[in-house]
């Protein structure tokens, strides 16, 4: 049975509700490892454009709400230019003053800095898994083979019933639920299983089979599928001392599946069409609101933890393009040259800005008006 898709005020609101705190967090990083070092911060915006809400606080950083609502910025003191270098302004201040500027810190303060807010979006993940841990449990299948589809990529690579799976691709797996997010992001990518059989080790290769899964809504996903079944599953409660390193693995494995993904996605495995921009981050927000708390949960998490990886890229503009000429700046012992940051921060641009075209088009298309387009024309 497929669900109806929450109306758009509905959605409207569940974009917000996530979007939002996850930009705060973001710019918290930044702000709070900034004010450790003594930086000031003359602004902190959730949102771009004209400032719709806002107040200054005791230390004079201005906290406003812009009106378009997809990012934010810390604006530190002394932070002009893109490439946060040195300007005669900045040289004009008192030392005093010049001291508590961003420019004024060594480079690996301006790294942490910088860091500081993808690092916290994968820490909001891992709180968020160890309270969903601690409320619901996990749920946890043995590793062993119980059923085998027939004419199944299972039943033609030798799976036998009773076969226990102790390691995928070299990685050692405990319950049927981890070595299915394995096999979920490669279709079609061939992978060794090493298996137990009465007592025996032996691998096995397998290429699991393309197929194309629909969640509630009718959204596709193309995942894939080994043909082999498991009983037993139980929903086991974790300890308080396992949740850390429960939610940490569940985090880096989510990473796992962006890389996995992303990659096959410029190799041209997987379609381009699977990316989503803002668009359909929103619908897919609305959706998930409309399952309930828990639903809408574990998507925020996996939208913080995209969000994180996305601004590791070494991308200029992204905190990533930043990282990596702090880096080049400790190497070389001094900072590229002014112009050559700007030239590559309009590049970086340009590739964003691309980048977001070609996602939107990606969003408008799901949602069907380029074919409703096409049959007015036609």
């Amino acid at each position: 049975m497929t669900l109806e898709s929450p109306g758009l005020l509905f959605t409207i609101v569940a974009f917000f509700l996530m979007i939002g705190p996850l930009v705060f967090v973001h710019e918290l990083g930044h702000y709070l490892v900034g004010r450790w070092f003594g930086v000031d911060a003359d602004s902190f915006s959730i949102g771009f454009g004209r400032e719709i809400l806002g107040w200054t606080d005791k230390r004079g950083t201005r906290w406003k709400v812009g009106w378009l609502q997809l990012g934010g910025y810390v604006k530190f003191a002394g932070d002009i230019n893109p490439a946060s270098q040195p300007s005669e302004e900045w040289l004009r201040l008192p030392p005093e003053q010049r001291a508590r500027t961003f420019q004024a810190k060594p480079v690996w303060q301006r790294f942490l800095i910088v860091l500081a807010g993808p690092m916290i979006n994968f820490l909001l993940a891992v709180v968020i898994f160890m309270v969903i841990l601690a409320s619901y449990g996990e749920w946890r299948t043995p590793p062993v083979v119980t059923g085998i589809m027939e004419e199944s990529v299972a039943a033609r690579a030798g799976f036998e019933i009773g076969d226990r799976v102790v390691a995928v691709d070299g990685e050692s797996i405990s319950s049927f639920e981890e070595m299915r997010e394995r096999i979920f992001i490669r279709p079609e990518t061939p992978m060794r299983f090493d298996v137990l059989r009465d007592g025996r080790a032996l691998a096995i290769d397998a290429a699991p089979a393309a197929h194309v899964e629909r969640d509630p809504f009718g959204n596709e996903m193309r995942i894939g599928l080994l043909g082999v079944e498991a009983e037993g599953t139980e929903l086991m409660p974790v300890a308080p001392l396992a949740l850390p390193g429960k939610a940490i693995g569940q985090t880096v494995r989510t990473v796992e599946m962006i890389v996995v993904t992303l990659g096959q996605i410029i190799t041209g495995r997987r379609s381009v069409e699977e990316l989503g921009g803002p668009l359909r981050i929103a619908e897919i927000s609305g959706q998930q609101a409309s399952l309930g708390v828990l639903a809408f949960a574990l998507f925020m998490a996996a939208v913080s933890i995209n969000l994180g990886f996305i601004n590791l890229l070494p991308i200029p503009m992204l905190d990533g393009g930043h990282l990596v000429f702090y880096a080049v700046e400790a190497a070389r012992r001094k900072p590229l040259s002014r112009e050559t940051q700007e030239w590559a921060f309009r590049m970086g641009l340009a590739v964003l800005l691309g980048f977001m075209l070609m996602v939107t088009v990606i969003d408008l298309g799901s949602f069907g008006l380029w074919e409703r387009l096409s049959g007015l024309i036609g």
